[in-house]
């Protein structure tokens, strides 16, 4: 029976950062560094960062965000961000025309201490374009702002989610590519079909409000990046959440280059 929770040796940050590097080899389209370190309780803490880019194609690269572990107890959407990687490594093609920047441990803190919150017990994922001080969120801003992203996808895990969710923002492309990474990753995770969820209302496993505060594009960003936040039941074991999440970034990547193929028709 797979475990609700990762082995133990994955929750040590060390570990982890270890898997990540080892990606990172001689031939390898992934290069792995660190966009930040910040002390805390007198060690430094690391911001993992890691560029996949996919075989090209006719057109410029389209650059995409991935972030995981905002919140450190939600372990899926650190260890799915791991899984897609290995697989693109593995095989490149999955990824042709795609610049990928993954973040996947953006709570180090928390993620060592299986907590939600930071070192300064705050929630991440409300303190976006906020005037935060918080060192992880400076340094994920300075990149959202830098990099100017085509789009953007957060990974998370709810525990009081019946199935695969996810937010679209309101935006009608955000949908249209959050439908079809719901209807496949539902093949391994029910879909929440809930009329609410997370205290908004719900339509199939799609919320078009949400939170102040979470990880997005700068506010004036235009044109908008497409934002997607993809959300599988923390309480279901650990390799079904991470197989739903890597199912459903495949998936998107799929959805949006048949978009760019059509958008000139459009």
């Amino acid at each position: 029976m797979p475990g609700l929770s990762p082995p133990p040796h994955l929750r040590d940050v060390r570990v982890l950062l270890d898997l990540l590097a080892a990606l990172d080899r001689p031939g390898s389209p992934l290069r792995y560094d660190l966009l930040a370190t910040f002390p805390h309780e007198g060690e430094l803490h690391p911001l993992p960062r890691l560029v996949f880019s996919g075989p090209a194609a006719a057109h410029d690269p389209i650059r995409l965000a991935l972030f995981g572990g905002l919140h450190g107890d939600e372990a899926a959407s650190v260890l799915a961000p791991l899984a897609f990687l290995e697989r693109l490594v593995a095989d490149p093609a999955r990824a042709t025309g795609y610049t990928l920047t993954v973040y996947p441990l953006c709570n180090p803190v928390g993620y060592a201490r299986s907590t939600r919150n930071n070192g300064a017990d705050l929630d991440l994922n409300r303190e976006f374009w906020r005037g935060s001080v918080q060192p992880e969120v400076i340094a994920l801003e300075g990149e959202l702002s830098a990099r100017e992203f085509d789009g953007i996808i957060t990974l998370h895990a709810d525990d009081t989610a019946e199935g695969v969710y996810g937010y679209t923002h309101g935006r009608v492309l955000n949908e249209a590519l959050l439908e079809p990474a719901l209807r496949s990753a539902g093949y391994i995770l029910p879909r929440d079909r809930r009329s609410q969820i997370d205290g908004f209302p719900a339509r199939d496993g799609k919320i078009h409000a949400c939170f102040q505060g979470v990880l997005s594009a700068p506010p004036n960003r235009r044109p908008r990046p497409f934002e997607l936040i993809f959300e599988t039941p923390a309480l279901a074991p650990i390799e079904l959440q991470v197989e739903a999440a890597v199912t459903a970034l495949d998936t998107i990547l799929d959805e949006y280059r048949v978009f760019l193929a059509y958008a000139p028709n459009l």
